[in-house]
């Protein structure tokens, strides 16, 4: 495979590392000629094959323990997502066609999952380090006795550092118990989402605590009218998340009382100026009138609506944007546009994660979008918001926070 022309299969062929990618049921699903140097067999005996049938325990060793910790630490990541150092290990491994014959090996574990764009764990990078020459290195010299010391030390370190990661994935596992909750408190509920037919997608970047700092908001306005806005905060985690939180309930309170998206956002970059971390924040507000046909809408920086017309034509709101919060040392009134829309346009907004790429203009960003817009113009809502993250989001994940709002006019 390449993107931006690396070839992702020749670097894999080229890791110095030995490694395994795993499929979630442990089946070995590639190898690379590392890893066939440091376990002594070719790919073509490994693909396909449950790893703990290619390396099982030795059976003369009734404290062998390296299939146990092997097999809790890759469950682990498949169930939680998250990466997983094991200690060092003492794993005897079967000689090469010599059924039965085992030879002392040491090895350092790295287990990291790859995800899906649902968040869904597809593969397990199985990275080994052999560190047996090591090990017998530093027991030279001092007979038997002193190897066993220094074998013993070893595993009580590696002990110790399992007893540490061990506390250190409760506290993660605590923190992102908390991040949740934090995000469902600032986010929609649900009813207010399907009260509006609109179809809404939260996708943070790969590697974060499943909170992000982008935003999505509907708030109902006068004579059955709404406005609909998305925003981004500078970052990702919890110092993010708190930032959008408080942005996102000023917006909702400046929303109704505002004369429309402009005067809205001015109050925001005001407001944002006295919040820490609000810098540079982007957003975009749309009120729709379903009775005038008509969306009104001001732009903060950010990426521009895109509106799906019914013969399958996509325009790009971008007549009423201005800088970021706070980007301006002097307060000057933001702009405002207004556009009608024929009955069963489409209006989507997103967060720049879904179009933009490093080291890629994006206006190409934009292209993907419109054409994959044109593409998918029958379906509903739900089932284009599902459409749109498959084809333009990275199957490994995205590396930046992605929100996404559809809406059916």
């Amino acid at each position: 495979m390449r993107e931006s022309g690396i070839d992702y299969e020749g670097v894999f062929q080229a890791l110095p590392s030995a490694v395994l990618l795993l499929d979630p049921d442990l089946v070995i699903a590639e190898a690379n000629p590392a890893y066939e140097r440091v376990s002594g067999r070719p790919r073509d005996r490994l693909v396909g094959r449950h790893v703990f049938d290619m390396f099982p325990d030795n059976p003369a060793d009734p404290a062998a323990s390296g299939t146990r910790n092997l097999r809790a630490s890759l469950q682990r990541v498949a169930a939680t997502g998250e990466r997983d150092s094991m200690a060092l290990q003492r794993w005897d491994v079967q000689v090469p066609d010599r059924p039965g014959v085992f030879e002392e090996r040491y090895w350092s574990t790295v287990n990291t999952p790859v995800l899906d764009q649902d968040g869904k764990v597809v593969l397990i990078v199985h990275r080994v380090e052999e560190v047996t020459e090591l090990v017998r290195a530093r027991g030279q010299g001092g007979g038997g006795d002193r190897q066993r010391l220094m074998e013993a030390d070893l595993f009580t370190r590696a002990g110790e550092l399992q007893e540490v990661n061990e506390r250190l994935r409760e506290a993660h596992e605590r923190e992102r118990g908390v991040a949740l909750a934090l995000q469902r408190a600032m986010l929609p509920p649900p009813k207010q989402i399907r009260r509006h037919g609109a179809a809404v997608r939260y996708r943070p970047a790969v590697g974060a605590l499943n909170v992000c700092g982008d935003w999505y908001d509907l708030v109902d306005l006068e004579e059955g009218r709404i406005a609909v806005t998305v925003g981004d905060v500078v970052g990702h985690g919890l110092e993010a998340a708190c930032v959008m939180g408080q942005l996102r309930s000023a917006l909702c309170a400046a929303v109704p009382v505002a004369d429309g998206p402009a005067e809205a956002l001015d109050a925001l970059g005001l407001y944002a100026r006295s919040v820490e971390g609000a810098e540079s924040t982007t957003a975009v507000l749309a009120a729709i009138d379903r009775k005038a046909g008509t969306i009104t809408y001001s732009s903060a920086g950010h990426p521009p609506p895109a509106v799906l017309d019914p013969g399958g034509a996509v325009r790009f709101l971008d007549a009423a944007t201005d800088p970021p919060l706070g980007a301006r040392l002097e307060h000057l009134p933001r702009p405002q546009a207004r556009t009608h829309y024929a009955d069963g346009s489409v209006l989507v907004l997103y967060t720049d994660g879904l179009v933009e790429r490093r080291g890629e203009d994006i206006y190409t960003g934009l292209g993907r979008l419109a054409d994959c817009l044109t593409r998918h113009r029958t379906l509903g809502a739900e089932e284009l918001a599902d459409a749109l993250l498959t084809d333009l989001l990275p199957c490994s994940g995205n590396t930046d926070d992605t929100a996404l709002v559809i809406l059916r006019l």
